[in-house]
């Protein structure tokens, strides 16, 4: 019992991190994914339209 109050008493007055840290990394992810997506889209997009033409061209 005494691990449990330990783990809960740091869980809510532990340190929770830098919130402007964790702000930009979720921004930076997102515009990571954004271009990525921009550059990929379009090459995946075509290997999927020429997979499902060899699917249904059987």
């Amino acid at each position: 019992m005494h691990v449990r109050s330990t783990r809960l008493r740091y869980f809510v007055n532990g340190d929770r991190g830098d919130v402007p840290g964790w702000v930009l990394i979720t921004l930076m992810t997102a515009g990571l994914v954004v271009v990525i997506w921009g550059l990929a889209g379009p090459a995946l997009s075509n290997v999927f339209q020429q997979a499902i033409a060899r699917v249904t061209g059987f």
